[in-house]
Formats: structure tokens, C-alpha cells, sequence
């Protein structure tokens, strides 16, 4: 495994940058932009990426199904029949799990913790790997401005024609394409809104899962958005 001095400096190696071109609303080519290495260069560490997307999941995951146990079950307090005497087994209460309608014994339960720790530096570095294997799979695509001035459904999925030329067409697939906007915008987040398989995300909240569940991914106005990417590379020392 790799220790913590080798992935800080993996982060925080100077790169040569990559070339990639931008478009603009009708997915016509604006020019080009040099891409830092060390944000979409970075080489596959599925190890990594599966041990984060793991806990990330674990973490939101809250359990829903519960059951009672004997002490929670209503009623049962009475002793069904004398101790002695009867011939019967020996019991204490109607609600004993072994009795019909009585507690549950080792039953799922609301209350229990699912949640994982996930160190910041290996969250980081595995968002990165997933935002460079897309990038190599080219399943990334920049856009110079996404901001509208009012929602409009129709032209969200106007844009969203154009740019599928450039990824070889959006399908009806769940999760097809996530936006990433450099800051948060409504009228643009509404319109997309209503479109089914699309989702649009604020760079600043990118995680490995939400870049690794969408088919493509979107990114406006890159030069904003590698700033904050470059920012989430940054290893703090303590």
C-alpha cells in the first residue's frame, strides 16, 4: 500500500498539462485548454477508488427496516401459567421469541451505524483517479458557460444535442450525464432539472461516486473548475 508521504507527493507534483478542447452551447469547437496532469493524468488505483466509493456509500446508507424484541413488544407481562405444576415448559412471558407474536431475536434494526472512515487525503486522490480515467476514456467533455437566464427545459436539452456528437449520442440510460457548474446557478439548475437521466452538481461537491454513477461527465467554464479541483489536491499538514 502506498504510505501517506508517497500519495502527497503524487498530489502535489508539478505537471506539463494536457491539451483539450472546449465548446461552447451548440457544440461548436472554441479552442483548446491545457489540462493539469495531476488532476487528469493520474494512472488507475481500482483498489483506491473501490475502498472510498465503499465507505462513501456505507456512509449515506440509513437502514430502515426494524424490528422489536421482547422487551419492546406490547403486552406480555404477565407469567402465562404457573411455574410448576402443570406439565408445561417453563415460560415468562407471552412475548419470549419463541412464542407467535412475541419479539424478535438478532432482527434488523434502525439504529445500527453502517458509517466507515475515510481519510481526507485518500478521498481526494480517489477523485481524481475517477475524473482521469474518465478524462482517458473520453467521457469528459468541457464547456465554456452553461448559465441561462431563465429555466428553459427545451434549451437544456437543446445543449445537451449538440454535445452528444462530441461523446457519441446520450441514450436513455439512467445517469447518463452529470453537469458539474464552478458555482451554483438556478436558472440553469432548473432547467436541466426535469431532464431524467441528467444531474448537475457543483464542482466543489464532486465525489468519486457521483463522477463514477454518470456515463459522462460535463464540466463548465474549466478554468474556474480546475481551480477548485486544484484546491481539493492541496495536502494540509497538521
Amino acid at each position: 500500500m502506498e504510505t501517506q508521504t508517497k500519495i502527497k507527493e503524487k498530489i502535489s507534483k508539478p505537471s506539463n498539462g494536457m491539451e483539450t478542447k472546449i465548446y461552447n452551447k451548440q457544440g461548436k469547437e472554441m479552442g483548446t485548454f491545457n489540462l493539469p496532469e495531476n488532476i487528469f493524468g493520474l494512472p488507475w488505483n481500482g483498489d483506491l477508488v473501490h475502498q472510498v466509493v465503499v465507505a462513501m456509500r456505507a456512509n449515506n446508507r440509513t437502514p430502515i427496516a426494524h424490528t422489536k424484541d421482547r422487551g419492546e413488544v406490547r403486552g406480555g407481562g404477565k407469567k402465562p401459567w404457573a411455574q410448576k405444576g402443570t406439565g408445561r415448559a417453563r415460560h415468562g412471558s407471552s412475548r419470549s421469541p419463541i412464542w407467535k407474536g412475541g419479539g424478535v431475536t438478532h432482527g434488523p434494526r434502525k439504529d445500527k451505524s453502517y458509517a466507515q472512515k475515510i481519510n481526507r487525503q485518500a478521498r481526494q486522490k480517489a477523485l481524481l483517479v475517477a475524473l482521469s480515467r474518465k478524462f482517458k476514456d473520453n467521457e469528459i467533455i468541457f464547456i465554456d458557460s452553461l448559465e441561462m437566464k431563465a429555466p428553459k427545459t427545451k434549451e437544456a436539452k437543446a445543449i445537451l444535442t449538440a454535445l452528444s456528437q462530441h461523446l457519441g449520442g446520450f441514450t436513455k440510460k439512467n445517469n447518463v450525464a452529470l453537469i458539474a457548474l464552478p458555482t451554483a446557478h438556478t436558472p440553469t439548475q432548473k432547467s436541466f432539472a426535469n431532464i431524467g437521466n441528467v444531474a448537475t452538481v457543483e464542482v466543489r461537491n464532486l465525489n468519486p461516486v457521483s463522477v463514477l454513477s454518470s456515463k459522462y461527465l460535463v464540466i463548465a467554464d474549466p478554468e474556474a473548475a480546475i481551480k477548485t479541483l486544484g484546491a481539493k489536491r492541496v495536502v494540509k499538514n497538521k
